[in-house]
């Protein structure tokens, strides 16, 4: 069983950016955001279950799920996206532990932006790497990137737990507030340490 490391941070941190940079250096991941992809494309058991629970408005003209369109919908909605997590999480959970469970490396990284605020994920993981950035730099990031509004990106993030909580939860921190140049010499360093982990933590 590999050591498995949970990296988390809220929308516009920079999660894939450094689970690319754990990549390249050869750590497996599963991530929760293609797993979500994957159970609600076409055919999948999440995509009947979001079609029938939210109505045909969340279908692209292809069939395919429109994204954001279904996001417009359950954002400002509390009960909404209640029911949407209710329906989904336990599906991407499922994804997550057969992804985990073929790690065949020391170490892997499991990549969940709810790590902490939903409690099925965080059970796959040891430790807690938080991708970390200045709030309104993730909102700059995530406009620049989606044509969202800072209203629209502030809704979102107050899903997410603030700054302060993320932190305080976190095992190490990779600080994304500056040039992406900053992250690789981060990551190698934390690639070092969770080697040494999985070494001393193997049975």
């Amino acid at each position: 069983m590999s050591y498995v490391v949970g990296l988390t941070g809220g929308i516009g941190s920079g999660k894939s950016a450094v689970a690319n940079a754990f990549a390249a250096l050869g750590v497996e991941i599963a991530d929760a955001d293609l797993a979500a992809h994957a159970i609600t494309a076409r055919d999948a058991p999440g995509y009947a279950a979001v079609v029938a629970a939210f109505g045909p408005g969340v279908l692209g003209p292809g069939g395919d799920l429109d994204r954001a369109a279904l996001r417009r919908q359950v954002f400002g909605d509390e009960a909404a996206r209640a029911r949407l997590e209710a329906m989904l999480h336990p599906l991407i959970a499922d994804r997550l532990r057969a992804d985990v469970a073929s790690f065949t490396g020391p170490y892997g990284l499991v990549v969940v932006p709810l790590l902490l605020e939903r409690g099925n994920a965080r059970r796959l993981a040891q430790r807690v790497l938080v991708i970390d950035c200045p709030e309104d730099e993730q909102v700059r990031r995530v406009m620049a990137r989606s044509g969202l509004t800072a209203a629209e990106v502030r809704a979102i993030m107050a899903t997410q737990l603030g700054r302060d909580a993320r932190l305080a939860q976190a095992d190490d921190v990779v600080d994304n507030s500056g040039l992406p140049e900053a992250i690789e010499p981060q990551v190698a360093r934390l690639h070092r340490r969770y080697l040494d982990l999985a070494r001393r933590l193997r049975p």
